[in-house]
């Protein structure tokens, strides 16, 4: 590392680097105090604390895998991690039990798609293969559109859709 630029004392750990118009750079070197006083770098505001934060973030995710963790089926006894880790569930009650989990898991997989997506089968020939995957592309900026409340977007992409599908 080395020493600051500005008070030769103390060990540089701020370091700065400005690149003017021309991609020449000039950089500079300072101490913590030096790099204070020049106004570069923010104290800390009295009452923050960086661990304290820290663990407060830990902490939170923590509770949300915790409550994934305690979510079980009553009818076979897996839960949600034991379902996530192994890929398999334990019987039909578990896509009640763990509908939300699942749904957001097939969003996922397939573009924003709660249903699967499949392929279209090549013997179907490619202007029907294009064609599906046209109206895929359309329903899912159709969905884009009436979340963002954009509702004349949403008219002509329900307008479109209805085009391709009639062809």
């Amino acid at each position: 590392m080395g020493l600051c630029e500005r008070c030769k004392k103390a060990q540089a750990t701020f370091h700065l680097t400005n690149i003017d118009r021309s991609g020449g750079k000039a950089e500079r070197h300072l101490c913590d105090k030096c790099a204070a006083e020049e106004g570069l770098l923010q104290t800390p505001k009295a009452g923050v604390n960086l661990n304290e934060i820290l663990e407060n973030f830990i902490a939170g995710s923590k509770a949300g895998s915790s409550e994934l963790s305690n979510l079980v089926c009553e009818e076979c006894g897996i839960s949600y991690v034991e379902f996530r880790n192994q890929g398999l569930l334990g019987c039909p009650n578990d896509y009640d039990v763990f509908h939300e989990q699942i749904a957001r898991l097939l969003e996922r997989t397939h573009d924003g798609a709660k249903h699967h997506v499949g392929k279209t089968p090549k013997s179907l020939g490619t202007a029907v293969r294009k064609t599906h995957q046209e109206i895929r592309r359309l329903k899912r900026q159709l969905d884009e559109a009436v979340v963002a409340e954009d509702y004349e977007r949403a008219a002509e992409l329900r307008d479109r859709i209805r085009e391709v599908e009639k062809a």
